[in-house]
């Protein structure tokens, strides 16, 4: 097997683990983990070679991209309390015990490039949090705050990371420099981010063709992250920038085609990225391990090697529990700090949802492409102190949080009784149905003035429109309507289905042209598109 047979099986299991998941009560991601795992050990199956300074540039900018698409900047500017609390100010205290740990057990391992183990497994997995998180069915409140920490604390660890191999590789280290570094990377980010997604809005409106929005869309994540970091600045950032502008400004209510097309696009690129990284993170669990005599290899006579699981497992005790001993105090903070006007903010309600956003701190594909990415040697041409052990730890905590966390925690929601609060939902759904079916009745009075339409069409249009909300909410129509809807509802339906099945043989008519002699393909294929259109309204 060469390696792109193994990029194939890997998008396969990307596109089956999802269903299988589903049905297993487990996260996607982890049982791609797993299935890396496994692949690893066949020997027929090669070594992964990717270089590590493109692993990050090319897998973070979609997968951040597309966890943008589902939430706003609503949501980040509601929750900045707690998400400051957990992606500003948890990265910097599990950096700072995690390299105070590592500094003292590890023999001449550097301060400096203790830091840098620290802030490579400080920060939780935005992709692995945000796939976990949407499925197993938890309160809002907690998707969008492991949401938020998600993306922005990969920011704060990469700038700590890069400002400590900095200080081992340069031999030098000036606290005034760090702060200046991620004081520059943050500002050349939000004006690389704002720029291109002002760039990006004004070309999406000139390109008007769904395929062509779409196809911009792929680049831009792309180009924002690499001309933020050839420019000093945070690529981390600089996506999330430009995806959130985009999200509120590039929102066309009548663009049906290109919203379905851009959600169906980034849906699919989601599922299949996600799946990539998470199968190549199981694959390098087995070689790093498996390089320093680990599966099997590490025997009681491997000294060295009981005593580098020792400090794995050290660590690993640091990065969660330091978590733990950090939420209790910063939701309690939260809380205090919490006042009735602040209606939007979302924070966890009880020690429950503490508990579970614990658990879901889950390391992944930042911390593998940070650990694998550390230089080999110093600018004096020494080797790089303590790399090996470092990359060592680093995959500990992975497989630990990742594999262990990922999953038990489906068990522990279960057994906490977490649930998402199913009537706040419905409310909202029935609000948003009310308000639906009042503008398309406004609207309806204002053609009405300027028009003239026949009794039975108005009250037919009028019918219309208080259906458009009752069919997102069943719940808004009140008892004396319920018969009636109901009627019209059943009527609709069989409409509908009759002109499906009307659709449908135009459909089969129209595609069977194509294999006749003379048809033209793109004719053809012209014709069954505006079928397409006409059955998707």
């Amino acid at each position: 097997m060469d390696q792109l047979a193994l990029l194939f099986l890997l998008l396969l299991g990307a596109l089956l683990t999802v269903p299988l998941g589903e049905r297993l009560g487990l996260p996607a991601p982890v049982l791609m983990t797993l299935i890396g795992i496994v692949l690893a050990f066949l020997p027929f199956v090669p070594n992964v070679e990717i270089p590590p300074e493109l692993i990050l540039p090319l897998v973070l900018p979609p997968l951040l991209y597309a966890s943008v698409q589902r939430t706003s900047w609503r949501q980040f500017a509601a929750n900045k309390r707690p998400i400051l609390l957990l992606a500003v100010a948890l990265v910097f205290v599990t950096t700072a015990a995690v390299g105070a740990v590592a500094h003292s057990l590890v023999p001449g391992l550097p301060l400096a490039a203790a830091i840098a183990l620290g802030a490579l497994v400080a920060p939780p997995d935005p992709v692995a949090a945000t796939a976990v998180a949407g499925s197993l069915g938890l309160p809002r409140r907690l998707v969008s705050i492991l949401e938020g920490e998600g993306l922005f604390n990969d920011v704060t660890a990469i700038v700590l990371y890069h400002v400590a191999i900095a200080a081992v590789v340069g031999g030098s280290f000036s606290w005034p420099e760090a702060v200046g570094a991620l004081v520059l990377s943050a500002v050349v980010a939000m004006v690389v981010g704002l720029g291109l997604g002002w760039l990006s809005n004004k070309l999406i409106g000139l390109l008007g063709d769904a395929t062509l929005q779409t196809g911009l869309t792929l680049l831009v994540p792309f180009v924002s992250y690499v001309l933020a970091e050839e420019l000093h600045g945070s690529g981390v950032l600089a996506v999330l920038v430009t995806a959130l502008f985009l999200a509120e400004h590039a929102a066309d209510a009548d663009d049906v085609m290109g919203r379905l097309a851009g959600q169906t696009f980034w849906q699919i690129v989601d599922t299949l990225v996600t799946g990539i990284a998470f199968g190549l993170i199981g694959l390098e669990l087995v070689h790093v391990f498996g390089g320093f005599g680990g599966f099997g290899g590490f025997g009681v006579a491997d000294g060295h090697g009981l005593e580098m699981l020792g400090w794995g497992a050290a660590v690993v005790a640091v990065v969660v529990g330091v978590r733990l001993l950090w939420l209790l105090p910063a939701t309690w903070l939260a809380k205090r700090l919490h006042t009735r006007r602040d209606v939007d903010e979302e924070i966890p309600t009880s020690w429950r949802e503490t508990i579970v956003m614990w658990w879901a701190g889950m390391r992944g594909v930042a911390s593998v492409a940070l650990a694998l990415a550390i230089p080999l040697r110093t600018d004096d041409g020494s080797p790089f102190p303590g790399r090996d052990e470092i990359v060592f730890i680093a995959f500990c905590v992975i497989i630990a949080t990742l594999v262990f966390q990922g999953l038990t925690l489906p068990w522990l929601v279960r057994r906490l009784g977490v649930r998402a609060d199913a009537d706040a939902e419905r409310a909202l759904e029935r609000d948003l149905a009310i308000r639906a079916a009042k503008a398309a009745k406004r609207r309806l009075k204002e053609i009405e003035e300027v028009e003239e339409l026949p009794e039975d069409l108005q009250e037919r249009l009028s019918r219309g429109a208080y259906d458009i909300g009752a069919r997102i909410s069943p719940d808004m129509v009140d008892e004396e309507r319920k018969a009636a809807f109901a009627e019209r509802s059943k009527r609709f339906k069989a409409v509908q289905r009759i002109q499906r099945e009307l659709m449908s043989a135009a459909r089969h008519e129209v595609l069977s042209a194509r294999s006749e002699p003379g048809a033209d393909p793109e004719v053809v294929d012209r014709v069954l598109r505006q079928l397409d259109v006409r059955s998707m309204r």
